[in-house]
């Protein structure tokens, strides 16, 4: 009878059900997906994965025409300022936001473009060596991550993205990445990222995105 009770879950009402997803987002301030919010601050209660997505798609009607919206991204949902805004909260965060040169953003593109990817892999499509320090500022930033090791002498690792990365630049899945033909489309999604030079990365990058090597096999 015990095992019974313990078992029993909570009722929620729609509204108390989007003021609770409605505040973990905000707590959380990153993506999060339904099977984590059901997991997680729902799994005392008897609610659906149906009632969850309801509930979101309307929180998503309640934040239109304001200067923050939900959006869905990497398989989950967040809140985030609207773009038109950007320029205009650019002075908050300029000091702290982290730089990237050329040379990171560059190599960032081959691991998203051909993935999984070996350095060796990355300096061929670059036509530059890359450093040591190049793939440590992606992995610390959890943008790639090693998902295995290529079957040649030496196994060097593979790298691939993250859903960090999808969540970041505003991806919901790797085939929303923009033809990479279209360099336009390029430039603008990289573009949150502040770009520099750094003393410890490789130097001798090109100015744009080598797009047409990557292109071929």
């Amino acid at each position: 009878m015990s095992s019974q009770k313990k078992q029993q879950k909570l009722q929620i009402n729609p509204d108390q059900l989007k003021q609770l997803i409605e505040a973990s987002l905000f707590v959380l301030g990153k993506t999060v997906s339904i099977k984590n919010l059901k997991e997680t601050v729902l799994i005392t209660f008897s609610v659906t994965r149906v009632k969850i997505k309801a509930a979101i798609e309307e929180l998503q009607q309640d934040y239109q025409g304001r200067g923050v919206e939900l959006v869905s991204v990497a398989g989950g949902y967040r809140f985030q300022t609207i773009e038109a805004l950007s320029p205009y909260l650019q002075p908050l965060w300029q000091e702290k936001a982290p730089k990237y040169s050329r040379a990171t953003l560059e190599t960032l593109a081959v691991i998203a473009y051909r993935q999984p990817v070996t350095r060796g892999d990355i300096e061929f499509v670059r036509g530059v060596a890359v450093s040591s320090q190049t793939i440590k500022s992606l992995t610390d930033r959890q943008w790639i991550k090693t998902v295995g090791h290529k079957e040649v002498p030496g196994r060097p690792a593979l790298y691939a993205t993250t859903t960090d990365f999808l969540a970041y630049f505003g991806l919901e899945r790797l085939a929303d990445l923009p033809p990479l033909t279209d360099t336009e489309s390029l430039e603008t999604l990289f573009s949150n990222v502040n770009s520099s030079s750094d003393s410890n990365e490789e130097t001798g990058s090109t100015d744009t995105l080598n797009t047409e090597e990557s292109t071929n096999e």
